[in-house]
């Protein structure tokens, strides 16, 4: 959890609400800090417009605006649902706040009652992986050479899942 000092020192106001169209731009632009893929605004848009893909927005509230700190974006099919991306702001990595975003998808998949819940990680982002197994996940496969770095090193994809029923 992080603390604003507005006069009194208290916890900042977070809310995650539901994805939508609004937010491809702000996005784009967190999966650009945070991913050396990228995906467009116009590839989330795409997305979001599409019925069976859902997700996530965490937002910090201060003074009467909202900035956009994370998101998580998923697909549901056929009694199964895929993690198809997820970004939290760099300054907000390691506080809980990725946590909260999983929860929401999660939570919404055990209403829509999906069986499964699938994600993909690189074999390298080590607190991201440590947050997928506190939360259920565990390994069913690989894809080798399959994330590319900064400086073009290679890395396998872990596929992870967690059942729901």
């Amino acid at each position: 959890m992080k603390w604003a000092f507005l006069g009194w020192l208290r916890p900042l106001d977070i809310v995650v609400d539901p994805l939508d169209t609004a937010h491809t731009r702000h996005m784009a632009d967190l999966h650009a800090a945070t991913f050396v893929r990228p995906w467009t605004d116009g590839e989330f848009h795409d997305m979001l417009a599409q019925p069976t893909v859902f997700g996530f927005v965490a937002r910090e509230l201060t003074w009467g605006k909202a900035k956009v700190l994370g998101f998580v974006l998923a697909r549901g099919v056929a009694g199964e649902a895929e993690i198809l991306t997820i970004a939290v702001t760099p300054d907000w990595q390691g506080h809980g706040l990725g946590r909260k975003l999983m929860d929401a998808v999660l939570a919404k998949a055990h209403r829509e009652r999906v069986e499964s819940v699938f994600l993909e990680v690189d074999e390298t982002n080590k607190p991201a992986i440590a947050l997928y197994k506190k939360l259920g996940f565990f390994q069913v496969g690989g894809r080798p050479d399959y994330y590319r770095d900064r400086s073009g090193r290679k890395s396998a994809a872990l596929v992870m899942r967690r059942d729901l029923r």
